[in-house]
């Protein structure tokens, strides 16, 4: 909604309600036995709190036989450029450290302060002219994603806006960038600090 605040109310109003009618018949659900919201999540590619919200859930209670419906959230060329980048950022690192990486970039698209887009976020260059990310600079963005790291962006998607509001992560033995060190950290997870 951040893209919203840079155009006109009509024209923003006018998005809104366009918008609302397209999530809302990307696709319906009739739910089974077994399935939960986080599971519904992981098939589809969209938050749970997404999730939630659409169909006017509190609770996290379903029942077989109901109808939910699904909006479109990640793209698939979205969800293959992310888990390149997490591949290539957290080569060697625990799981729970791929999704940190992959919630990282998504809290970024929903920050006012990053791009709107997983792609303008990747690609995104600092102030100081490089590539926020160093796999981009050095080409590992274009190495194929292990399906680990796809799992990881799934569980990313399906866990978004849920997390501790990360924005940066970093290797303290491989960085000295004041910048990083001056942010709070919000967990360590294998080599990484996430921060905010």
């Amino acid at each position: 909604m951040k893209k919203l605040k840079k155009i006109g109310f009509a024209t923003a109003l006018t998005l809104s309600l366009f918008a609302s009618s397209v999530s809302a018949s990307a696709a319906t659900h009739t739910v089974q036995s077994g399935d939960t919201f986080w599971n519904l999540g992981m098939k589809y590619g969209v938050s749970v709190l997404t999730l939630k919200e659409v169909n006017k859930r509190s609770s996290d209670l379903i029942y077989p036989g109901e109808k939910l419906e699904i909006p479109q959230s990640v793209s698939s060329e979205e969800k293959e450029l992310l888990a390149r980048l997490v591949h290539a950022e957290a080569k060697g690192e625990p799981y729970e450290g791929k999704v940190a990486v992959a919630t990282v970039v998504l809290n970024r698209v929903d920050s006012d302060e990053f791009p709107d887009t997983i792609k303008e976020v990747i690609y995104e260059k600092t102030p100081g002219g490089a590539f926020a990310f160093s796999p981009v600079l050095d080409g590992q963005i274009n190495q194929a994603a292990d399906e680990e790291s796809k799992r990881a962006v799934d569980e990313a998607i399906t866990f978004r806006g849920q997390g501790k509001g990360s924005l940066f992560f970093f290797n303290p033995k491989k960085t000295s960038n004041e910048f990083m060190f001056s942010r709070e950290v919000t967990t360590v997870i294998g080599n990484h600090r996430f921060a905010k």
